[in-house]
């Protein structure tokens, strides 16, 4: 009897060896990294309208720098510091553009492995955190210009100040990622709370020291020193945080009614 040579079917238990998860991680890796290639081609040609959006909470607040009586510009050193400016910059926006097709590849070597419910429930999840991140980078960027006022205020009178685009970059990047990512939280809280790794009871009893945790992160985050940029970041992340929480609460109300009655050991078993 001739054997097929089509894809082996897998097997009723919905394993797999360990040589292909290997393989499958590989050739999700490659297609996530293929997609990065390309986004960061397509940046290449979008360079000078990327870096007058990102330049823009800069150049919005020189005016009141001037008025203060600081010079300021924006500058490239090194020879081939302009070229590198440009990679780093198109390869972060790369990044950016290619996300919904490498998170992809993420979530279907991840998925195989989750039940038909959790399926569900985790993609439901998952789209909901793109929006989560771009509300928190656009926060991020409504307090760039405020930041960027106030540290480069602190320039004494009469004295100038050089800001390389290097470093400009890495302020914004990690601004938008702080903000970005703390707007996850709620996403994060209902993930666990749906996997049952934590329960609305255990959230609300952790409530004070969590809150506290927030504010702390917010402090050390944030790269100003002003109690309102604080309070910008970490208002929002407790709001979030309380609306994780009653979410957790309608998860665990339904899950405890759809699941089976508990059998004591006193109790006779229907079976």
């Amino acid at each position: 009897m001739a054997l097929s040579r089509g894809k082996p079917n897998p097997n009723p238990g919905g394993t797999m060896p360990l040589m292909d998860h290997l393989r499958e991680l590989r050739n999700r890796l490659v297609k996530a990294v293929l997609a990065i290639a390309v986004g960061t081609v397509v940046a290449l040609f979008f360079y000078e309208q990327i870096l007058d959006w990102l330049s823009q909470p800069y150049t919005d607040i020189r005016p009141d720098l001037e008025a203060k009586g600081i010079e300021t510009d924006l500058v490239l050193t090194g020879v081939g510091g302009a070229f590198t400016f440009q990679l780093k910059i198109s390869l972060i926006s790369g990044i950016v553009i290619a996300s919904p097709f490498w998170l992809w590849q993420l979530w279907a070597f991840v998925l195989p492995a989750l039940h038909s419910n959790e399926k569900r429930g985790v993609l439901l999840l998952s789209g909901l955190g793109a929006p989560l991140f771009i509300a928190g980078a656009y926060g991020a960027f409504l307090v760039l210009p405020k930041a960027i006022l106030l540290l480069i205020g602190f320039v004494p009178e009469g004295w100038g100040s050089l800001l390389t685009g290097a470093e400009y970059l890495n302020f914004v990047v990690r601004m938008v990622l702080v903000f970005g990512i703390a707007a996850e939280i709620p996403l994060v809280v209902t993930l666990l709370n749906r996997l049952g790794v934590v329960s609305a009871k255990q959230l609300a009893s952790a409530r004070p020291w969590i809150v506290i945790a927030i504010f702390v992160f917010a402090a050390i985050a944030t790269p100003t020193t002003d109690p309102l940029t604080m309070l910008l970041l970490a208002a929002p992340m407790t709001i979030l945080y309380f609306v994780a929480e009653i979410i957790a609460r309608f998860t665990d109300r339904r899950r405890r009614r759809t699941a089976p009655p508990e059998v004591t050991d006193d109790e006779i078993s229907p079976l």
